[in-house]
């Protein structure tokens, strides 16, 4: 099958068309022709080769010589099999997932990976979706435990997790959520779900006198002291995501915050987010009753997935880039 590999860490310059191996599929998953693909900075991070830290588990130098790896985080598309053991799926449903390996024709899914496409969302919608949203879900409910009537402030409202962290915030019943971002991302940040927004240009948010029940940093731009002048006392800062430099990357961050917090009131939180059909399914219950919606900024045609990739380097995407097949 044709898809788009890459050989050794880079820029997306390194990207290149090839032929591959079809994937087999196992008794347990489900194989899936890919309709779009959603990318994250989880696949920027494979595509350096940073942190340097996690390059024994990514491939020293790259990768073995001569191998190939192909990225694409996030995907949604069309059942072609299923192995004998999967009862939930069957040829011809359309579903979404975080699977990797999306920049290719086909891709096999766990069935307990897997979830029915939502019914109101275009392929490159649903595409947009699994990662950033399940870090926002997760975050939210299993982590800071988000209760009713609590107020919320998310720093990188207008990126990918921040984007849904906003609107699952209000479905899940939260009070008052405040978004944090640029100026040319106001009105967006309004337009889904936020009931105040802050221009990080012209205010401090840290140095405004509010505090907030909850507050999701998914930038990594602020200390943990700093943040926690937003936070009352008996609040929670939530890390998912950003800061850290190419050496060690958010390890430092996430481990300087778990020593803040034995030194300060509110409490410190960090979090990765698993992958799981049921979650899948629970987000695909909030967009087909209207309460979430995916924002993409950009959508690039299969051929030009090291544009896409370039795109999301500069940090400053809108919601989701999205590439189709």
């Amino acid at each position: 099958m044709q898809a788009i590999v890459y050989r050794r860490y880079g820029s997306p310059d390194v990207l290149e068309p090839a032929q591959v191996d079809a994937p087999v599929v196992a008794d347990d998953s489900v194989l899936v022709r890919i309709r779009a693909v959603g990318i994250n900075p989880y696949d920027l991070h494979f595509l350096h080769g940073d942190p340097y830290l996690m390059r024994p588990m990514m491939g020293l130098g790259l990768l073995r010589p001569r191998s190939a790896t192909i990225l694409g985080s996030d995907v949604s598309g069309v059942v072609e099999a299923a192995g004998k053991d999967v009862t939930r799926f069957r040829a011809g449903d359309e579903v979404y997932a975080t699977a990797g390996k999306g920049f290719a024709e086909l891709v096999t899914v766990r069935e307990k990976g897997l979830a029915l496409k939502p019914a109101n969302l275009t392929f490159e919608q649903a595409a947009a979706v699994p990662m950033a949203a399940l870090t926002a879900l997760q975050g939210l409910r299993d982590v800071a435990h988000l209760e009713p009537g609590q107020t919320v402030l998310i720093n990188g409202a207008s990126g990918g997790v921040g984007s849904f962290a906003v609107q699952i915030a209000k479905a899940l019943g939260s009070g008052a959520v405040t978004g944090v971002c640029s100026s040319r991302n106001l009105d967006l940040v309004r337009s889904i779900g936020a009931d105040d927004v802050v221009d990080y240009t012209t205010d401090d948010f840290t140095r405004g006198g509010r505090r907030h029940d909850l507050l999701v940093d998914t930038i990594g731009n602020r200390s943990v002291r700093d943040y926690c002048r937003a936070i009352a006392p008996s609040g929670t800062l939530l890390i998912v995501g950003g800061g850290g430099g190419r050496m060690i990357g958010p390890v430092g961050q996430i481990v300087r915050a778990r020593l803040m917090s034995r030194f300060v009131g509110p409490k410190v939180m960090t979090m990765l987010a698993h992958t799981n059909g049921e979650d899948l399914d629970f987000l695909r219950g909030l967009i087909e009753a209207g309460k979430v919606k995916p924002v993409i900024d950009r959508t690039y045609p299969h051929g030009e997935a090291a544009e896409a990739l370039r795109y999301l380097e500069t940090r400053h995407a809108r919601g989701k880039v999205v590439v189709t097949a």
